[in-house]
């Protein structure tokens, strides 16, 4: 918590637009992974297929799917180390927003008549 005698409202506020720009985050990193996962899948097919004669050999369709493989795997594990650290965040800014909540003081709503 940055300010701890500012207006719990306008802290509690902040703190749930920074965990929605990092639950965007987490969903983009989502996207980058699927598409690592297609690259690594695609390349190593194209590999084994050039392995066993199924595809006349290339030089440079074999370059590309190495290279397709090798970008997947940076691209996979980049993106789902970002996941795991922006989910740590997120975690932490709850357990602050949580702590806020609790400040509060919070009014019992009698139950009233209501005029339905």
């Amino acid at each position: 918590m940055d300010d701890i005698d500012g207006d719990p409202h306008d802290q509690i506020e902040r703190l749930e637009a920074k965990i929605e720009e990092l639950e965007s985050r987490i969903e983009s990193c989502g996207k980058f992974v699927l598409a690592a996962r297609v690259a690594m899948a695609a390349g190593a097919v194209v590999l084994v297929a050039l392995l066993f004669g199924a595809i006349r050999f290339d030089p440079t369709l074999m370059a590309g799917s190495a290279a397709a493989v090798l970008g997947g795997i940076v691209v996979f594990g980049s993106n789902s180390s970002t996941a795991k650290v922006t989910a740590a965040e997120i975690a932490a800014l709850e357990a602050d927003r949580a702590a806020l909540i609790g400040r509060i003081e919070l009014r019992v709503v009698s139950d009233s008549p209501t005029l339905q």
